[in-house]
């Protein structure tokens, strides 16, 4: 793809996220995006067979966002819980900002649009996260940074929080006052004695 054509993919993709942030997943059409480009609909079948693929590219642009955010954390050589607060702060963002996230869309393209590749997405991103902090708890654990018998079930009960957090923020709402006290109590048990209670948000 020359240089010209990735421009109009990456603009298709920017427009497209602001698009599925308002209207979730479901209720956005091909016809949708078109208006929103400004573009022709020849022109937007040109780079997206239809709104799913589309929808997979937005958020594969998503993680690759997040994960250059933790690649620079990691490029200066930050502690694993320099990295795990990193890793809250920016589901803090996410969690006060429900109308400018893509939570709505993504579990309406779960249960909704494609079920069963829609689960594995989720599913999938869900154990990576866990995966991630198990090992920076493992490697807090080793520096003396954390104190857990059981990393796994820890980053389990992190990720599992986050999801309900989010669940709640869209559903009753929640404030940053409800998020610290969370998050707080999420990090107390790894950093008794080390580092919880100076870590703020």
């Amino acid at each position: 793809m020359g240089e010209k054509s990735a421009q109009k993919k990456q603009y298709i993709r920017e427009v497209a996220r602001r698009v599925f942030m308002e209207k979730g997943f479901k209720d956005v059409t091909m016809k949708d995006i078109v208006e929103a480009c400004h573009i022709s609909r020849g022109g937007l079948y040109l780079y997206y067979s239809g709104t799913q693929e589309i929808f997979l590219d937005v958020l594969k642009m998503e993680t690759q966002e997040t994960d250059d955010v933790f690649a620079g954390a990691l490029s200066r050589s930050a502690t694993a819980a320099d990295i795990l607060e990193l890793f809250l702060c920016e589901q803090k963002k996410e969690l006060l900002r429900q109308d400018q996230t893509l939570a709505v869309a993504t579990y309406e393209y779960a249960f909704l649009a494609n079920r069963q590749e829609g689960e594995n997405y989720l599913g999938a991103r869900f154990q990576e996260a866990q995966r991630i902090i198990e090992q920076l708890i493992q490697l807090g654990v080793r520096n003396g940074e954390f104190v857990c018998s059981d990393p796994k079930g820890a980053a389990g009960n992190i990720m599992l929080a986050l999801e309900g957090l989010k669940i709640a923020a869209r559903t009753m709402g929640v404030t940053e006052e409800a998020v610290d006290r969370e998050i707080r109590y999420l990090l107390h048990g790894l950093s008794a004695g080390a580092r919880g209670d100076s870590i703020s948000f």
